[in-house]
Parts: C-alpha cells; structure tokens; sequence
C-alpha cells in the first residue's frame, strides 16, 4: 500500500529552528522526524511513501538522493504552489500513479497507532474514507469530531470555541483513503480536506472514524516538539534512545537530565543541560545552563549563558556570554 506524507509547510511555529531546516528535517533523538515516521509506515508494511513537498524541497533530495528513507522507496512530488492539505494529497496521488485503496498523513504526527488495525476497519466499514481519532482535553485547537454508534462520522467541526465542541474526539491526521476522494478535490486548487472534503463526506455518510488513544503528538509547535523528543528518551512509542549522539563530548562535571545531546555536540565543564534537545554540532559552553529548550544544529550557548523557557536557538547562532533568556526566540522569528 502507498501513503501519501505532507512534509510541505513552512514550520512558522518552529522558527528560527525552521528557517533553514524543513520542519520534518529536525530531529527526534538521533533521527529526521520524517525518518522515524516512514520507518513506523515500513514496519506497518507501506511499501511506497509519496512526499507531498513545498518548503524547500531540494534539501529532502539532497539528504537521500537514492529516494530511500526509513526503509521505504519515496517517490518526490514537489507542489507547484501552496495547495493546502486537500489539493497536496490529490497533487501527490494523482502525481504518483495511485489508484488503490491508500493512506495518507500529516508528516508531523509521531504515534504509536498501528495504520494496519485503521485500515482492517476502514475495509470493514466501508465508505470512502476512515480517519484516525485521539481523545483530548481541550479539543479547540483541532478539527472535532462526532460519531455515531457504527462510528461513522456525522459532523465535524474545524477548530470550534472550547465550549461549542461537540465531543472531545479529534482528527489525528491519518487517514485510510479510497481514489474515489480525490475525484471531490478541484485540480490544481488549494483545498482544505478538513475545511472542504471531510464535510463533503460527511454529508455523504462516507467518512469514518477509528478512535485509537494510544501515543499521539502533533509535533509542530516548540512545546510538543520538544515533547516527543523527551518521549523518545523514554521510549513512549519504540525503544528508548540513547541521550547521547556520535561523536559528542561531554565534559564529566556536565549535568545531562532528561535531554538529547546530537552528535558531534560538545558541553563543557559544570554546564547544564535539562529537559531539552542540543541538536547537531552545537555548543553548550562552561557553566552554562539549558533548559526546557531547544539549541538548533551548529548553535553555541556561551560560557554562563542561561536559556529556558522554550527558548529555541537556530542554526549556528551564538546566545553570549552571561544572556538570560526566558521563552526566546534566537534570532525573532520574522
């Protein structure tokens, strides 16, 4: 089965970390994001992922020009212009020949829901579509969700106020999808799947729903980037990382609590690192504090800089000496 990956937004949520990077090219542990969501598809038996590109696409062809990524063959369908979620899936499926039943997902979801269980429902259910969906507490920053007792969809809601979501099931961003979607997506136009297509098979009766609670983050803003990194250590979703990459030096009086160090990183002498990713070839100097915070590739954190907060410094800047730095970003973000 192919899936479809939009890897192609701009990551404005994650900026400075994002202004060089794509957002699926930052790392949880020691992998690309994008490497250890294709690698669960893989293990799931994906045998083919079609990225749907935007955002710099030649750094994704430059990183695996062989167009193979977590064990899976990916095939690059770059968007002529933005096309919204909708109008990519179609762009990449029609792009890349599919005509069968597929799966298509956000690039940025890290879970531990097995697309082989959604896809047996999805088969037995019927209907042109079946949508993963998590419970949570607080449902308004998401597309809401009712079903019904055959846990077909009836109404869906994009981003209601707190108080006027109708349950508290939300779309999880994987979805098992039948070709027949696509034919709803206008060519060539951007396109909202939750704002437009889902409706439209709601009012259908073809869209369902497969409710999965188990490991589920959206990995798109500083707080649950950071999170899935943290999980990782524990092995919330796979076995545990190792905290330490290749190649790192870390000085023995440094303090290394609950953190990824990327490989070739160094962290000098009584520095402090908690809670926090320090990704590649970056610097945490002597006596210099990190935490609940993200230090971007190539970065250095000065000898007795503090940095907290969800502070996130990009790539090869330097945070001086003596700083203090409560929820910055390094540079601000445009």
């Amino acid at each position: 089965m192919d899936a479809v990956v939009l890897v192609g937004g701009f990551g404005t949520r994650l900026r400075p970390l994002t202004s060089e990077i794509p957002k699926q090219m930052l790392p949880i542990g020691h992998a690309t994001m994008l490497e250890v969501v294709l690698a669960r598809l893989a293990a799931q038996g994906i045998t083919r992922a079609v990225l749907s590109l935007g955002y710099r696409p030649e750094v994704f062809r430059e990183r695996w020009p062989d167009a193979r990524i977590g064990g899976l063959e990916v095939d690059y369908a770059v968007d002529p212009y933005p096309l919204d979620t909708a109008g990519a899936i179609r762009f990449a499926a029609t792009r890349a020949g599919i005509a069968d039943t597929f799966v298509a997902i956000n690039g940025d979801v890290i879970t531990s829901l097995d697309v082989r269980d959604q896809v047996d429902r999805h088969r037995a259910a019927g209907g042109a579509a079946t949508m993963h969906l998590v419970s949570v507490d607080d449902p308004s920053r998401f597309g809401v969700v009712s079903i019904d007792e055959a846990n077909r969809v009836v109404g869906f809601v994009e981003k209601p106020p707190r108080h006027e979501a109708p349950s508290n099931l939300i779309n999880a961003g994987t979805y098992v999808l039948e070709p027949r979607v696509l034919d709803l997506i206008p060519d060539g136009e951007a396109v909202s799947i939750e704002r437009s297509t889902f409706p439209a098979l709601v009012a259908r009766g073809e869209l369902n729903g497969f409710h999965h609670d188990g490991y589920w983050v959206d990995a798109g803003t500083p707080e649950t980037y950071l999170q899935v990194n943290l999980d990782a250590l524990a092995g919330a979703w796979s076995d545990p990382i190792d905290p330490i990459g290749d190649g790192a030096s870390v000085d023995s009086s440094a303090v290394i609590d609950q953190a990824v160090v990327g490989a070739g990183c160094t962290v000098g002498p009584h520095a402090s690192v908690r809670r926090s990713v320090v990704m590649d070839g970056a610097t945490v100097a002597a006596g210099a504090q990190v935490s609940d915070s993200i230090v971007g590739p190539g970065a250095t954190v000065a000898a007795g800089a503090s940095i907290e907060g969800h502070t996130m410094v990009g790539p090869h800047v330097l945070v001086p000496s003596d700083a203090v730095l409560v929820g910055a970003r390094v540079p601000e973000a445009d």
